[in-house]
């Protein structure tokens, strides 16, 4: 270590800890800090991302419901957040499946977590199971290197279970304000559009632009094929933008855009399946393993 560091903690640093008040109240959280980008990992729900703030500055979009342990209807219970991790048994509206799959509310098992020279490194296993039924366990990996602009989350879901099974997933990679604002522009090789809506066909011109917020708005989504797996938002006004780069293994990719008032969000997410009447499962077999990663930065 640098002989100019008493303790590694003036450099970068990990804690644990468990959020005590109102609706919040039982939620288990590691505090993730490499010194420019921190990111809070939530084990109560799959390890996924609650925040990320880039320089001190919030990147993420956390809805008004906030964090909780609550089991309500999805409308109740969303919280947005960097990463809510959709599937394994629905994306988007499933018939009898809850909205965006159950996955979500599956408490994570941490198995490492260290913050050192090499990085910041937290591994966890979220088992998605049923008694005489499936047995899918995805082994979840979050890096992030010292004073870099990025994280990394790479997941490897594997079948343990006696039987093939189907299942889907969708990274939902949600960005809010103060990043997140009118003018704000989505960039990438995109080489179609699709609008999910008959509302968000009659907006697709601005389909990459973020609009300002307006009272009631209808939301929009689009699908989008990309030459490339990758895609940019930037902010011009805070000469900053966000790129998330996902593996292969995603073959389709969702934009979504809320401009509603006080629901102001954008949400990037790469996934294995369109939504509604394109839906579709993937197989996995009995012993097989398939692996999907994502990796978010903030640039200057």
């Amino acid at each position: 270590m640098d002989e100019r560091i008493s303790n590694f903690l003036q450099v970068a640093s990990l804690r644990r800890y468990v959020l005590s008040e109102g609706k919040e109240r039982g939620v288990e959280v590691i505090d993730c800090d490499n010194g420019k980008l921190r990111f809070l990992l939530n084990v109560t729900k799959a390890l996924d991302i609650m925040q990320i703030y880039y320089e001190g500055e919030n990147v993420s979009f956390v809805s008004k419901n906030g964090f909780s342990t609550s089991g309500n209807a999805f409308v109740k219970r969303f919280e947005g957040g960097a990463l809510y991790t959709c599937g394994l048994d629905g994306v988007g509206s499933v018939e009898n499946v809850e909205l965006h799959g159950t996955f979500h509310n599956i408490p994570a098992r941490v198995s490492l977590c260290s913050c050192n020279e090499d990085g910041i490194r937290v591994e966890a296993i979220i088992e998605d199971s049923e008694l005489f039924g499936k047995h899918l366990v995805v082994k979840r990996k979050i890096t992030s290197k010292v004073c870099s602009n990025s994280v990394q989350v790479e997941d490897e879901l594997i079948n343990l279970g006696n039987s093939d099974e189907q299942y889907c997933l969708l990274y939902h990679v949600n960005l809010g304000y103060p990043f997140l604002d009118e003018g704000v522009t989505v960039n990438g090789k995109i080489c179609n559009v699709e609008p999910r809506t008959k509302w968000a066909e009659i907006n697709q011109k601005d389909y990459n632009v973020m609009g300002k917020a307006v009272p009631n708005a209808e939301e929009t989504c689009y699908f989008l094929s990309l030459d490339e797996p990758y895609i940019e938002v930037e902010n011009a006004k805070l000469k900053k933008k966000v790129r998330l780069d996902f593996s292969s293994s995603f073959t389709q990719f969702v934009l979504w855009k809320s401009t509603r008032s006080n629901d102001y969000a954008m949400g990037i997410d790469p996934s294995t399946t369109k939504l509604d009447s394109h839906f579709k499962y993937l197989g996995i077999k009995r012993g097989e393993s398939k692996k999907f990663s994502m990796k978010f930065s903030v640039i200057r």
